[in-house]
């Protein structure tokens, strides 16, 4: 049976087949670093927690004399133009989030919030970001959602968070290969598999491994994956499900002394009082194969889905892919 419980300023997540730690206070927002346990084979995930938040940005150069530049030119963020709209970086800097406990029948629930205090180009602070974290028995994997609901009218306007998480390694000792749904051959889609050995030195996020939207073909599924090492074997795969595709902006998947996994979302023109965001399945898969029919059984929901639904979305051809 799921449970929920509360342990100082940690919500500790149990069901039947996943454990997990959501923490509301320091390094915030999404799934505890290493604390998704896989219980069918005892694997955890490898970086710095899951489903984590950043800031609100745009796909633009700074102005001189802005208060907080964006930094480019570097291994850290290549020369992909980007400027802060409103900030902190919620993970490192918000210090402490509101939630409250969801449950239901089989299922526990955790929602958090975050209004940003600071903003730049002549923009207003108090955007809200909301994020929805369900568990449920039966599933190896966690259904979330962020939402995002802008102060402002901002044109192409940017949420950046780790999707599904980075990846720490030693020499690439802790996994085996990276799938990424969106790699293409001749401009054709492919399964593309990434040995770990392709990430032992350092590059930046447009030195490889570049999703952008309007430039790249559009994926059916919008799918990140890492699969770990078990006792020095391949086992399962820590995955990350963007729900629709068409809601990444631009995706990242470059070596900076771990294994980057950046991901933002929207890039287009919101109003103020506009929502935007996606859907994400997050967790534990076999294979590929799982992970796409999880990902198929789950294709249409969006931001708009009531939870009653978001909870019991039917298996498209009564497979879940467990």
């Amino acid at each position: 049976m799921a449970t929920i419980s509360v342990r100082d300023s940690d919500i500790l997540i149990e069901t039947d087949l996943l454990s997990a730690t959501i923490h509301t206070a320091g390094y915030v927002s999404g799934v505890g670093a290493g604390t998704l346990l896989d219980k069918t084979t005892g694997a955890r995930d490898l970086g710095f927690g899951l489903d984590i938040a950043d800031f609100l940005m745009q796909p633009l150069p700074d102005e001189p004399g802005v208060a907080e530049p964006y930094h480019t030119g570097d291994a850290y963020h290549g020369n992909l133009l980007k400027r802060y709209v409103e900030l902190p970086q919620i993970c490192t800097q918000a210090r402490e989030l509101p939630y409250e406990l969801l449950a239901g029948e089989g299922w526990v629930g955790v929602r958090q919030w975050y209004r940003y205090p600071q903003a730049q180009y002549m923009k207003q602070a108090g955007s809200l970001w909301e994020q929805t974290l369900v568990f449920r028995d039966g599933r190896r994997y966690l259904l979330s959602r962020d939402r995002l609901t802008s102060a402002n009218a901002v044109d192409q306007l940017l949420f950046r968070l780790d999707m599904p998480g980075h990846l720490k390694h030693d020499g690439a000792d802790s996994f085996a290969q990276i799938y990424l749904s969106y790699q293409t051959i001749g401009g054709e889609e492919a399964v593309t598999l990434l040995p770990a050995e392709s990430f032992l030195d350092d590059f930046p996020p447009d030195g490889g491994n570049l999703y952008q939207r309007g430039v790249c073909p559009l994926p059916e599924r919008m799918i990140r994956a890492y699969q770990v090492r078990l006792e020095g074997r391949p086992g399962p795969w820590l995955g990350g499900l963007t729900l629709p595709a068409e809601a990444v902006y631009e995706a990242w998947c470059h070596q900076r002394g771990y294994v980057c996994f950046i991901q933002e979302l929207g890039g287009r023109d919101v109003q103020e009082g506009e929502t935007f965001g996606a859907m994400h399945v997050v967790g534990w898969f076999d294979d590929i194969e799982q992970m796409n029919a999880v990902y198929d059984a789950h294709k249409g929901v969006d931001l708009d889905t009531p939870l009653e639904r978001f909870l019991v979305v039917p298996p498209k051809n009564g497979v879940w892919g467990l």
